[in-house]
């Protein structure tokens, strides 16, 4: 029987999580430029705080993946959920630089909690051929939150700038509840486990889980393992994306004048494809096409519209370049998650740490880069983004030519 089809329930309810995480994230981004704005916040100040948010993520990310394989994902899911319900709150009674800086470091702490936890509990409840599958589900949720989300918050602003920080606050708890009454822990199913339901007796041997290494040893030694390429392209890709997503809002409304509808509209319409995408075709496009493949395609694409944005002006063409971007980005990420997954066997909380640290390691430097060359010139970080992913897209290409001429030299095992 299909782990996927037995699990339906736990998956569906961990996709219902982060549909109202990602959506309470989703409402505060029209509005952040005219938060800022009344903060007197510059774009640098804007690129720290995300970067803030990507550190601690950074540091707690390879724990908190540690401790989903000790206590079980369930109680990280929760916990985190409960950070980001305070960290929203915080961000929405600030009115001091300081207190958003501490708000965006707990959202790091939530952040490192619940994403390494919801990976490695999808991988836990479906087989390696329903692995796509069910990243597809995990990621076209929060790409739902974030479709929704924005159209919200423009609405809810309406009402005060600061009514969809607490709206926020309040989806946090609510997924927090949800999961404590309802969500059942999940039980990991071995390799050997899933070769014998399939009436497999040819069962491979499992690599040993790794040694019990501190934060800053699992980032130094993660160059042995087998999906180190892997977690370099995450950095790559999660550097040159954070300087395109972190500097939306405020680029089009310095450079257009765009109002918070018209930022909630496009983030919001841009957004559908890619949740459509990871829902019905994900899985076939990554059968179909293979995980180096899509990787390489989707890097490219979003270097070339990116790049694309310096030069339009006309609504319908900004509209339609980042249609397109968010299309590519909403394919990459689950591409590189299932890529990663499939190498990691037993070892899939850890592997999900690092991939969110790797993740926060480009999230800090992007940002931080992005903010201070917008205050020098807005163009200059879509440039740089548009650059990094370029070379994203050349280390996959690389990679894989060096990969295809290993198997043609070395002979296979009989």
């Amino acid at each position: 029987m299909s782990l996927l089809l037995k699990n339906r329930g736990a998956m569906l309810l961990l996709m219902l999580n982060l549909f109202l995480v990602f959506t309470g994230i989703g409402l505060v981004i029209p509005i952040l430029p005219k938060f800022m704005e009344e903060l007197g916040v510059t774009g640098s100040i804007v690129g720290l705080l995300v970067a803030a948010f990507a550190f601690t993520q950074l540091i707690f990310s390879p724990i908190a993946g540690r401790l989903s394989d000790s206590f079980g994902r369930k109680r990280m899911i929760v916990l985190g959920m409960l950070v980001f319900a305070l960290s929203e709150w915080l961000f929405g009674i600030a009115t001091s630089p300081v207190l958003l800086f501490v708000s965006r470091m707990l959202g790091g702490v939530s952040g490192a909690l619940i994403m390494p936890a919801v990976m490695a509990y999808s991988a836990d409840v479906t087989k390696k051929e329903e692995r796509a599958t069910g990243m597809g589900f995990i990621n076209a949720s929060i790409t739902t939150g974030f479709i929704i989300g924005p159209g919200i918050g423009g609405y809810i602003a309406e009402f005060g700038l600061r009514v969809p920080f607490y709206s926020a606050a309040v989806a946090g708890l609510l997924a927090a509840a949800v999961t404590a009454i309802v969500l059942p822990e999940s039980v990991r199913v071995t390799e050997e486990e899933e070769e014998k339901e399939e009436g497999d007796e040819n069962t491979a041997p499992t690599s040993d889980a790794p040694a019990k290494r501190g934060f800053f040893s699992q980032l130094l030694y993660s160059y042995r393992e087998p999906y180190f390429l892997s977690l370099i392209i995450v950095f790559v890709m999660s550097f040159g994306l954070a300087n395109y997503e972190t500097l939306f809002g405020l680029f089009v409304d310095h450079k257009f004048g765009f109002t918070t509808k018209d930022i909630a509209f496009i983030i919001t319409f841009g957004s559908i494809a890619g949740a459509v995408i990871q829902v019905t075709a994900f899985g076939w496009i990554m059968s179909r096409f293979g995980e180096t493949r899509v990787i390489f395609t989707s890097l490219l694409s979003a270097s070339v519209f990116v790049l694309l944005t310096l030069f339009v002006h006309k609504y319908w063409l900004i509209f339609a370049v980042t249609f397109l971007v968010f299309l590519a980005t909403d394919i990459l990420r689950p591409a590189i998650s299932t890529q990663m997954s499939m190498l990691a066997k037993e070892q899939q909380g850890y592997v999900a740490g690092l991939n969110s640290a790797f993740t926060s390691l480009g999230n800090i430097v992007g940002p931080i880069v992005a903010g201070f060359l917008f205050d020098i010139n807005i163009n200059y970080p879509y440039a740089l983004a548009a650059l990094i992913l370029l070379l994203g897209s050349a280390l996959v290409l690389r990679a894989s030519s060096k990969t295809a001429k290993r198997r043609a030299t070395v002979p296979s095992a009989e």
